[in-house]
């Protein structure tokens, strides 16, 4: 039985300084993933890199925008520089990766299939956004009947128009920790899968 690591989305859409959806500690977050990535690697535990990219044409929207405004101005386009992977992001040369079109990892994706072919029963979920992409994966992967870690500081989110990126963190944190996912830190959770 194995563990995969999913990183969701760390694209540099998320955390390029001064654009629309920026998390302002991308930084950390993506240290907090590097230092799961590094210690996944070491145990030689499967780790899934998942981009979030749309058709340039918009053809494979469906309902992704129909929240954000006029469909035309939809974001994460095909070849854009918003959907390469963050720069500090510890991607190696041959990724094994999933690229999805919704805001679930499992859409669409084939990545339910990879992962029983590798047997794994667990995911550990980090990424952007939190209250999106990652969480939208960690329910969908919990009524699949995976195991999920969920691990708050290795997600970000610029948070909304009412909560900071804490405050959205916290509440992330409270509903997925009622029923659908361990929710733990990067420290806690390297701590217990040292033990593993």
């Amino acid at each position: 039985m194995a563990t995969a690591l999913l990183v969701i989305d760390a694209q540099r859409v998320y955390t390029t300084t001064g654009g629309e959806l920026y998390c302002k500690d991308a930084g950390k977050t993506v240290a907090h993933i590097n230092q799961l990535i590094e210690r996944f690697r070491a145990k030689k535990e499967p780790v899934i890199f998942i981009r979030h990219v749309h058709k340039r044409d918009g053809s494979d929207l469906g309902r992704m925008f129909d929240f954000a405004g006029p469909a035309e101005d939809f974001g994460f386009k095909e070849n854009s520089d918003e959907v390469t992977y963050d720069e500090k992001l510890a991607v190696p040369a041959k990724p094994d990766e999933i690229v999805k079109c919704r805001y679930s990892s499992f859409a669409g994706t084939g990545l339910h299939e990879k992962l029983k072919k590798m047997d794994v029963t667990r995911v550990v979920v980090t990424g952007f956004m939190t209250n999106f992409c990652c969480d939208t994966t960690a329910r969908d992967a919990h009524d699949l009947d995976y195991y999920v870690d969920f691990i708050l500081d290795a997600t970000g989110t610029p948070g909304t128009a009412k909560m900071d990126q804490d405050q959205v963190r916290d509440a992330v944190g409270d509903f997925l920790g009622g029923g659908f996912a361990r929710v733990m830190s990067t420290r806690e959770f390297l701590e217990q899968f040292a033990s593993a």
